[in-house]
């Protein structure tokens, strides 16, 4: 997943998600843990933020032109997520 980096309020920390994975939110929650140094099942559940839309993204991409991404808050974070996997992570 990265190295291990702790994130300060305001601190933005990139990351790679995995675009081949069943369910890449988990992956998502996961870095947030990591970011925060607990345990994934401490943190409110991912889906009820944003359901399947990471899955969707994933698995129907649109063509390289079209640079979508989606943005959404979860767990003190506003996470950016772009079509081809890259991740940002702001600590808010």
């Amino acid at each position: 997943m990265g190295e291990k980096q702790n994130a300060d309020e305001g601190s933005l920390v990139h990351r790679e998600l995995d675009t081949d994975r069943n369910e890449p939110l988990s992956e998502v929650a996961e870095i947030i843990a990591d970011l925060n140094d607990t345990d994934v099942n401490d943190l409110p559940p991912i889906y009820d933020t944003i359901d399947h839309l990471l899955t969707h993204l994933f698995d129907n991409p649109p063509s390289p032109d079209s640079q979508v991404k989606v943005q959404f808050h979860y767990a003190g974070y506003q996470i950016t997520v772009h079509h081809q996997g890259d991740a940002l992570f702001l600590k808010v």
